[in-house]
């Protein structure tokens, strides 16, 4: 048995059944969105079975892109939860036949509270389809599963045709990713926007120096410190230079080396700062990659010392 034969038979008559439907698609679908639109209380999702589970999974892509959304089970419905619906809220009903005993049951209930209702079914002469306000079709010629039996190519498309709505509503909106990130504000996206400098910077137990230490007590405090890095400051904490523990080894290599020198001597002067904490951890990592540093320390627009931030604390906070 060939399975990746079986595999892209059931992928082509998936993509095909997207391919007729965008193609089928009838003006309902603009309807549907500008009603969802002007709802002015949160869109309702509910199903059974198999469209329950595309149903939660709609709910949380319009909740998470700018409307506000949530699941609703059929049966939960029936046991107290219909209070959870009001005459300002949107509802999309999804059955393929249309004939679901759990979701016809609360359809009456549901257009008592005179709520829109949207259906997503096959038959428009179905008992959703005779409740809702709007129908919009989800019509498959044949479901990937070889005895045309299994919701397959109904429940892709039942997803595609969700996902659809939501691009249309965050369009309508002009939603961007800083939207997107607030309602994100643990993934990477909004790491990326949200995320400051300060919010990562190292600012206690500074491993900071005088020009007057010894070579030998810079490598104890280096040590100490833990960021392989220290930094000399005059007496009002103003940076002066950094040394790292990759200049004292290139330092042993000369000959008139001694643990016994100003440490100052093999410091790197001038060294890159920040001057502004409140700018975003990936601009500061954008900065340590193009520089090819390990660190940036961050100052006052005096050049006092007010923190370090390195990149291993970057990476570790998933900033990219």
């Amino acid at each position: 048995m060939n399975y990746k034969e079986i595999a892209q038979e059931t992928l082509n008559i998936e993509a095909q059944t997207l391919l007729q439907a965008s193609q089928n698609m009838s003006d309902v679908f603009d309807d549907a969105v500008e009603m969802v639109l002007a709802c002015k209380g949160k869109l309702v999702i509910t199903g059974v079975g198999k469209s329950g589970l595309i149903g939660a999974k709609m709910a949380a892509t319009f909740a998470s892109t700018g409307t506000p959304s949530f699941f609703l089970h059929p049966t939960e419905a029936l046991h107290g939860d219909l209070g959870m619906i009001s005459e300002n809220d949107v509802v999309i009903a999804i059955s393929y036949s249309g004939e679901s005993e759990e979701l016809s049951s609360i359809l009456p209930h549901i257009k008592r509270f005179k709520t829109p209702l949207i259906g997503m079914t096959r038959n428009r002469n179905s008992t959703l389809g005779k409740f809702s306000d709007l129908v919009i079709d989800v019509i498959v010629e044949k479901e990937a599963c070889p005895l045309d039996i299994a919701p397959t190519s109904s429940t892709t498309l039942t997803l595609a045709l969700g996902d659809a709505l939501a691009v249309c509503l965050m369009r309508a909106r002009n939603f961007q990713k800083s939207d997107f990130a607030s309602f994100h504000p643990g993934g990477a996206l909004g790491k990326m926007l949200f995320v400051k400098v300060s919010d990562l910077m190292k600012k206690d137990d500074l491993p900071i120096i005088s020009k007057e230490t010894k070579v030998k007590d810079a490598i104890v405090k280096i040590s100490e410190g833990r960021l392989g890095t220290v930094f000399i400051a005059d007496e009002d904490n103003k940076l002066i230079a950094l040394v790292s523990d990759g200049d004292i080894r290139r330092a042993l290599l000369k000959d008139d080396f001694s643990l016994e020198d100003n440490v100052i001597k093999y410091a790197t002067q001038n060294p890159r700062t920040l001057d502004d904490e409140d700018i975003l951890a990936s601009e500061a990592l954008v900065i340590i990659e193009e520089m090819k540093i390990q660190l940036l320390v961050v100052t006052d627009k005096n050049k006092k010392i007010k923190g370090v931030l390195h990149i291993h604390t970057l990476i570790e906070k998933g900033i990219s």
